[in-house]
């Protein structure tokens, strides 16, 4: 939307996105109804519409709003590295989120990859964003760790941290069918140990 919601309008917007990316973790885009999200939401059809002009504008805002919930709770971790600690915290707190969660639902923005990727490009082009911010966020993160002298010159931080997003959507993936962190743990130990193999 191009005009400025007021606080209010705000607050009712953030509502309806919240009770659409719980919906559509849950069950998925498709078996996600806009009644389904005026229900959870506690508001009228009509303020749906209001903000969104049908369902794939919802999706686009649950895809953006979700893909800021990710990277918010981990670019802190990431953005001021000063040792290869660091990578361990981030590690202990991605498995920690998924142990919390009984090892359900998987990766929120790779669940909705996988049903919409193939078969909706405007959707597949916003999920790409939001993974290559995911890697960037990695990949600064191992920077500074460079620029620090922990590491050495010569690391490629740009393909590291492709190597640790693998590793980290695989984990996740298998997390969600094995209900196991097992897998999750050993792809991002081994990738931080082939970090220290770079230390100065």
């Amino acid at each position: 939307m191009s005009e400025k919601l007021t606080a209010r309008g705000q607050a009712t917007r953030d509502r309806i996105v919240t009770a659409a990316a719980q919906l559509m973790f849950e069950r998925g885009v498709a078996g996600t109804s806009t009644p389904d999200v005026r229900d959870a939401a506690g508001v009228s059809s009509s303020q749906i519409y209001h903000y969104f002009a049908d369902k794939n504008a919802l999706t686009m805002a649950v895809i953006e709003a979700l893909s800021t919930f990710v990277l918010d709770r981990q670019r802190e971790l990431l953005r001021d590295l000063t040792s290869v600690d660091g990578l361990r915290d981030w590690r202990d707190f991605i498995v920690r989120l998924q142990r919390d969660s009984g090892c359900q639902g998987g990766c929120p923005l790779g669940s909705l990859s996988s049903e919409l990727a193939d078969h909706d490009p405007i959707a597949r082009k916003a999920l790409a964003d939001g993974f290559d911010q995911w890697q960037l966020t990695i990949r600064d993160g191992l920077r500074n760790l460079v620029d620090r002298g922990v590491l050495r010159p010569d690391t490629d931080p740009e393909y590291l941290s492709q190597a640790f997003m693998a590793a980290l959507q695989g984990g996740l993936l298998l997390t969600q069918a094995q209900h196991s962190t097992v897998a999750l743990e050993a792809g991002l130990t081994a990738m931080i140990e082939r970090v220290e193999t770079h230390r100065t």
